[in-house]
């Protein structure tokens, strides 16, 4: 099962709201309900919004009644501009519905049929190839993790954050389908708690041995010589590999910084945004204080009290040991070294 996919003209999701209680399927048929998915957080992680994203502007071409070529284009403008609002610093999302756009307005086709059908074709092939990427990256990841290591992630990089497989969690299925003997501290990661309801689903599932720890223990254990190795995925990373990725990741890489644990990251090259020269140029959504003072329904403390609910963190170039892509593993200096990745990944010599 995959976490994004196409069936009988709807998008489907795997509903993340609802787990590890339940595994439930949404079908999405307009896409204006595709972007209210994407912020809402049914689904999420960088790579499977893109590929959500990507559906969602399919969906959008075969929804639109235009019969003319510009008509549907400027329906498709308009979705895109509805699905790039749903969520701001997952840079996957702009990069999917971008593509998109860009082969509609390309003077390739003649009939808003033929591009409806290019449209969909594209989209498949951002989610089967993100599928390869994850792959390769837990080709690549897993010699990273050795026989005994303990390793520490943060947040949920799994085949739920993606289309399928995973980037930081791929890359730890990949060692433990090599054979590789392991165990993993998975951080809370307050306050949607990706890591205690999804990253344990994942791992519960695939036999991984881990243990759910509260995000304020992670220094406990790194002090005490229990972790090994941090790894944690993207949601955007600029020129300078300075990472933006769920709020909480800034201080795991200071703590491992200071105790000189190696500290990855994983994540596609198309999560790079070479545009942008460093991390104080990503924008960084600000979500609802429900989400802090009553997640999930629990009352933590009376909904008239003040509180500020960053969704994610900046984490500099200086405490990354390095990024693992689909087309190897960057390393300092990665204003050369994620270029040269991004450029391999779009075939570019």
């Amino acid at each position: 099962m995959r976490t994004v996919d196409w069936q009988d003209e709807a998008v489907i999701l795997i509903d993340q709201k609802v787990l590890p209680w339940k595994l439930e399927q949404v079908a999405l048929r307009d896409y204006r309900a595709v972007a209210a998915a994407i912020t809402d957080m049914t689904v999420r992680g960088a790579p499977a919004i893109g590929a959500t994203a990507a559906y969602g502007l399919a969906l959008a071409a075969r929804q639109s009644q235009a019969s003319t070529m510009a008509e549907l284009i400027a329906d498709l403008q308009q979705a895109a501009q509805v699905l790039n609002d749903a969520r701001p610093t997952a840079v996957n999302l702009a990069w999917a519905v971008d593509q998109l756009l860009a082969l509609a307005t390309a003077d390739r086709y003649s009939t808003p049929d033929a591009l409806r059908a290019a449209m969909l074709a594209a989209a498949q092939r951002i989610a089967d190839d993100d599928v390869i990427a994850n792959q390769k990256m837990g080709m690549y990841g897993a010699t990273l993790i050795t026989e005994g290591s303990t390793v520490l992630h943060h947040c949920n990089t799994g085949a739920l954050a993606t289309v399928d497989h995973g980037t930081a969690l791929g890359v730890i299925r990949s060692a433990h389908e090599q054979g590789t003997a392991f165990h993993v501290l998975l951080d809370e990661t307050r306050p949607r708690l990706q890591g205690s309801r999804l990253s344990a689903w994942e791992l519960e599932r695939l036999g991984v041995s881990y243990d759910i720890i509260a995000d304020t223990a992670a220094g406990y254990y790194m002090r005490r010589g229990e972790v090994s190795m941090a790894i944690v995925g993207a949601d955007r990373i600029a020129a300078n590999g300075d990472v933006a990725n769920k709020i909480g990741t800034y201080q795991v890489a200071v703590l491992a910084h200071a105790h000189g644990i190696p500290f990855y990251v994983a994540a596609p090259t198309s999560t790079v945004d070479l545009s942008l020269p460093d991390g104080d140029h990503i924008p960084i959504e600000q979500r609802d204080k429900d989400e802090v003072l009553a997640p999930y329904g629990c009352e933590l403390a009376p909904a008239h009290f003040r509180a500020r609910n960053p969704a994610f963190d900046i984490t500099p170039n200086e405490y990354i040991t390095g990024i693992i892509t689909e087309c190897g593993i960057a390393s300092p200096d990665y204003q050369t070294s994620l270029r040269a990745m991004v450029n391999a990944g779009q075939g570019v010599s």
